[in-house]
């Protein structure tokens, strides 16, 4: 992987880090000040993780503008393996089951976006 891919990664991971933190605030205000209850919470941070990973794919493939399936990829699986590095050496528990479906879902997710981030580009001139 070259310096060029590397630097789409960090860009998609950025992105991703920066979506997730901005959306955790807006939910924890939402949490404190309206109606909105935990048992919806869990379906809107799913879709808000399957976005903000949509995105950070986009990033990083059209940074990269070549191998979109593979920068979506490691982007998801670096997003994955940073939650659960946190959840583990933070909070010392795994991954359960749906936790891990989850995390499959926001990698093909991510795969799909860095494609589509690498073909709005166009043609690489390689």
């Amino acid at each position: 992987m070259g310096k060029q891919q590397f630097i789409a990664l960090s860009y998609g991971w950025i992105v991703i880090l920066g979506l997730i933190f901005i959306s955790s605030i807006v939910l924890a205000l939402l949490l404190k000040f309206t109606p909105f209850n935990e048992p919806t919470l869990s379906w809107v941070t799913l879709v808000v993780g399957l976005i903000t990973l949509f995105i950070g794919g986009i990033v990083a493939g059209t940074k990269s503008k070549q191998k979109g399936w593979l920068i979506g990829g490691l982007t998801g699986l670096g997003f994955t393996l940073f939650t659960f590095s946190v959840q583990y050496l933070g909070y010392e528990q795994t991954f359960s089951i749906e936790q891990s479906l989850n995390h499959l879902g926001y990698i093909l997710v991510a795969v799909v976006g860095g494609v589509i981030g690498v073909n709005a580009v166009g043609e690489s001139k390689e």
